[in-house]
């Protein structure tokens, strides 16, 4: 029952977590069998560290089956959830209306083994949504950002970046890889989740400070494309990496983000933009 140091502001959003429940089957590509996390759990760590929103992000285990995360929506309530879904090419406009309604408002696209969705598709799929104010989350490994540039340019609409850019190997601030994702965040449609560092870091906690020295320079650099999220229930939490608790990731931003005014943004301004609220 830890709580933050950080006290959230009010309009606070988590902008990415998952929900598990074992009503719902597994897809064929799932890497592994979740535990059980679900609503009731969610909003007690909600109430303790001072959450009002939330983005439902589908996990990778259920594919493109998104009643779970759709269903859990509904039951968060449309004025403090959103949800970003998986679809594919094969989508018609009535399903992306009627998840739109339902509080759909992203593709998640996450090119790491389990993922669904391929590059190949990503244009067409940014496209596909705009007329439904609908965007592209992507998660990647970072180093791979020179490789991948052209084409994150030419996806149409907004774009949110994952994990603080899930640099696999955490880079020092001047890598190429990482001035690129400095470069992304300047053009004015492109946020980064300031999320999971326990998941990349080789330093660990409590402040990650080879992850915290690439999110330091992502807030200096552009505190207006900056999003905060706790990545509830840590699904990819590495072997032998204790548990994090999330009062201790939301005070990460004590040392991540320099002034209240900042945090403000990071929590509650920039997601409103963002999603919608």
């Amino acid at each position: 029952m830890k709580r933050p140091r950080l006290k959230a502001p009010a309009g606070t959003c988590d902008t990415a977590m998952h929900f598990y429940n074992d009503r719902y089957p597994s897809a064929p590509t799932a890497l592994f069998t979740p535990l059980n996390a679900w609503i009731d759990d969610y909003v007690r760590m909600r109430e303790r560290v001072g959450i009002e929103r939330t983005i439902v992000v589908q996990p990778t285990v259920y594919g493109f089956d998104n009643r779970c995360t759709m269903d859990a929506v509904a039951a968060l309530g449309s004025s403090r959830a959103r949800a970003i879904v998986v679809v594919d090419t094969n989508v018609t406009d009535a399903e992306l209306d009627r998840l739109t309604q339902g509080g759909a408002c992203g593709v998640r696209f996450q090119m790491f083994p389990g993922g669904v969705l391929p590059w190949e598709i990503v244009e067409t799929m940014a496209a596909r949504i705009q007329p439904f104010g609908w965007h592209i989350q992507l998660q990647m490994d970072g180093r791979l950002l020179p490789e991948r540039e052209a084409l994150i340019r030419r996806i149409p609409g907004k774009l949110v970046i994952d994990h603080t850019g899930k640099f696999l190997e955490p880079v020092p601030v001047d890598h190429p890889a990482f001035r690129i994702l400095l470069d992304l965040v300047g053009n004015g449609r492109t946020w980064v989740k300031l999320a999971a560092p326990y998941e990349t870091s080789k330093i660990g906690g409590p402040l990650y400070s080879d992850v915290g020295a690439l999110a330091k320079a992502l807030v200096k650099a552009a505190p207006e494309r900056m999003l905060w999220a706790s990545n509830w229930p840590h699904p990819a939490q590495p072997p032998r990496v204790p548990m994090p608790d999330e009062a201790d990731l939301l005070d990460l931003l004590l040392d991540w983000a320099p002034d209240d005014k900042t945090r403000r943004r990071i929590l509650v301004d920039n997601p409103a933009s963002v999603y919608g609220f």
